[in-house]
């Protein structure tokens, strides 16, 4: 069984996280763990047609913001990994320099202490300097970041379509097996 934490911070794109709960929540081999931003909550209402309750309910186990006492803000809780999506440039700049004020945070301060896998979405556009040097900075420590960036060589249809073939490469990342991504088998020339 896989333990996964998966965290949701106040940025923009609340439906990567949405949608990768749908799909671990499928998978009998994994164990989601859930905590959301006060800001995240907030956009789940903005963004989406989705309740925050109905989010929640996507996940094994739900753990509150700022409950530091948690499971999840130990190293020895056995996560196998943890996914931020969507992953503000506030929570990702906290990541960066330990600062570990919420559980979220400190979750993720766990997975790099721990050397344990850390994928994280950042979504923000444009960046400037100090935003790229924060994710520098990230991946430096071991965090896989991957930017929800669409791909078209698959002629994506719909919205959906984009979400879940960015959803599909962080999945891919934690280790987890999905169909979210369609591979690229060449071109015949």
């Amino acid at each position: 069984m896989l333990n996964i934490v998966v965290g949701m911070s106040g940025a923009s794109g609340v439906i990567y996280g949405i949608r990768a709960l749908e799909v671990l929540a499928e998978d009998l081999g994994v164990m989601t763990h859930l905590v959301m931003t006060p800001t995240a909550k907030m956009n789940v209402e903005i963004e989406t047609s989705w309740a925050v309750a109905d989010v929640e309910a996507l996940a094994d186990e739900v753990h509150a913001h700022r409950d530091v006492a948690a499971s999840i803000a130990s190293g020895s809780f056995e996560a196998d990994a943890m996914l931020i999506a969507p992953c503000s440039m506030k929570t990702l700049s906290a990541v960066v320099n330990s600062y570990a004020d919420n559980l979220l945070t400190r979750a993720a301060d766990v997975m790099l202490k721990e050397r344990r896998r850390l994928v994280v979405m950042p979504r923000e556009t444009p960046i400037h300097l100090g935003h790229a040097k924060l994710m520098y900075e990230l991946a430096q420590l071991g965090a896989i970041l991957v930017p929800p960036m669409p791909a078209f060589y698959n002629r994506p249809a719909t919205v959906e379509d984009i979400v879940d073939h960015s959803v599909g490469k962080a999945l891919d990342m934690l280790g987890v097996d999905n169909k979210l991504v369609v591979p690229w088998t060449g071109r015949a020339v």
